[in-house]
């Protein structure tokens, strides 16, 4: 059986000369799983692998047994395909062009507007930065109300490599991110109290 609480409580701590290495901390964590925690572990870096996000990817992540990786996952659908559809308009293209629908009823996406907002902007690092926060906002929503599972370890993970692609886009940010993370899950042991 997994203990999540000591997963989550040997969470690194960034320091001010650290440079962060998420493949090894991805891989001290998958170290202390269970074979089916390391799959679903697994599957969601396959999410951050681009040859991998086609239509089969999409339809088992929304299958999925875990939770988060359904709404992770789902979220990540719409904001590509909200994406692909602002480029086509842009470019005069059909408007459904690279938009991956699954044979199934359109989904709503409720970000639709805020999203077409950041992709109109002029500042292509502003506008990077602010796709992430969307991205991030989402996994705090998605683990609102876990503490101690494999979904709030899968939310570290997807915020880790958020953060770790700005450690390689622009280190400062990338440091500010992972403090944000690590400040956040320290956050979760205040107040808790746990049985010896």
């Amino acid at each position: 059986m997994n203990n999540y609480v000591y997963i989550i409580s040997s969470l690194p701590v960034l320091t001010p000369d650290a440079e962060v290495d998420a493949d090894k901390i991805i891989d001290e964590i998958r170290e202390q799983c269970s074979d089916r925690d390391r799959d679903t572990i697994d599957f969601l870096m396959d999410g951050f692998d681009g040859t991998k996000l086609d239509a089969d990817f999409y339809r088992k992540a929304l299958a999925h047994g875990s939770a988060f990786i359904r709404s992770y996952f789902g979220y990540d659908l719409d904001v590509r395909n909200a994406k692909a559809r602002f480029l086509n308009r842009a470019f005069q293209r059909p408007e459904e062009t690279d938009v991956l629908t699954l044979g199934e009823e359109e989904r709503d996406f409720e970000e639709a507007a805020r999203l077409a907002d950041i992709l109109a902007g002029t500042d292509i690092l502003g506008r990077e930065k602010a796709l992430d926060e969307l991205m991030w906002e989402k996994i705090d929503t998605i683990t609102l109300f876990d503490y101690f599972d494999l979904d709030a370890i899968l939310g570290f993970i997807a915020k880790l490599k958020i953060t770790d692609r700005w450690f390689k886009l622009d280190e400062e940010t990338g440091r500010a991110l992972f403090r944000r993370i690590t400040e956040q899950v320290r956050a979760t042991f205040k107040g808790v109290e746990f049985e010896g």
